[in-house]
């Protein structure tokens, strides 16, 4: 058997004293007595000489009150450029630079100038075209002369009694100025006056451009070479009219 009894040159086994809560909490620092408070401290005097050299650099300035205009916006300047009105200032040009030579063209004026053409007036030179409007076509002769107008055997105003209508037909031969020295001659079937007078001013046009290919892009530009495509609305299955309704009755 095991001798358990302890020796004498064996220290005993000391135990870990306990530990209260209150020896873990740190310890409190000792409350700071409160400050005493700062004797007055008399301000320094500020010398009357700087005082015054402040007030002389100051200057006061009498606003005068802004007297309010009778009319609303009358004291605002006006930068307003009517349309058509020649040599105003842009507003929005640098200084020194002048007006593109193309940005004060006037359309109404160019569209009155002659267009240059340059059509072979010979003795049998003959230009036909075929012009449409509506269900109305116009097959269209154009050949040298005086400027003579035969529509069906009968002369423009025979024909077209209204001046509205002559002053179309005659505008494709006034823009090109050959208006007295080319006569037409066409035959007119279907359509209505005004669709006839409109067939007639696309088949001369379209005759114009046989006669010189390079006025195309100006007759065009006027609208003479347009095929103008607008018609009557077809009526449709329930409805008066292309678009008209049967008055509604609630009873």
């Amino acid at each position: 058997m095991i001798d358990e009894t302890p020796n004498d040159d064996q220290a005993p086994e000391e135990t870990p004293a306990e530990v209260t809560p209150e020896a873990q909490a740190p310890a409190e620092p000792a409350a700071e007595a409160p400050a005493e408070p700062a004797a007055d401290v008399p301000a320094e005097p500020v010398a009357e000489a700087e005082v015054a050299d402040e007030d002389e650099d100051v200057e006061y300035v009498e606003e005068t009150p802004r007297e309010k205009p009778a009319i609303p916006g009358m004291d605002l300047e006006v930068d307003i450029v009517l349309e058509g009105e020649s040599g105003a200032a842009d507003p929005y040009a640098e200084d020194g630079e002048e007006p593109a030579a193309g940005d004060e063209v006037d359309e109404d004026v160019v569209d009155d100038q002659p267009i240059a053409a340059s059509i072979v007036l010979a003795e049998g030179a003959r230009y036909r075209a075929t012009g449409k409007r509506k269900t109305a076509v116009a097959r269209v002769i154009l050949k040298p002369g005086t400027g003579a107008y035969t529509i069906n055997g009968k002369s423009l105003e025979e024909f077209f009694p209204r001046d509205t209508l002559q002053r179309n037909i005659r505008q494709p031969l006034e823009a090109v100025g050959f208006e007295t020295r080319m006569d037409v001659v066409a035959r007119m079937h279907g359509g209505g006056v005004s669709s006839q007078a409109g067939a007639l001013r696309h088949g001369i046009s379209r005759a114009l451009l046989e006669a010189d290919p390079n006025l195309r892009g100006e007759l065009k530009r006027r609208g003479f070479l347009t095929r103008d495509a607008r018609v009557k609305e077809r009526k449709k299955a329930g409805l008066k009219k292309a678009r008209k309704r049967p008055q509604f009755s609630k009873r």
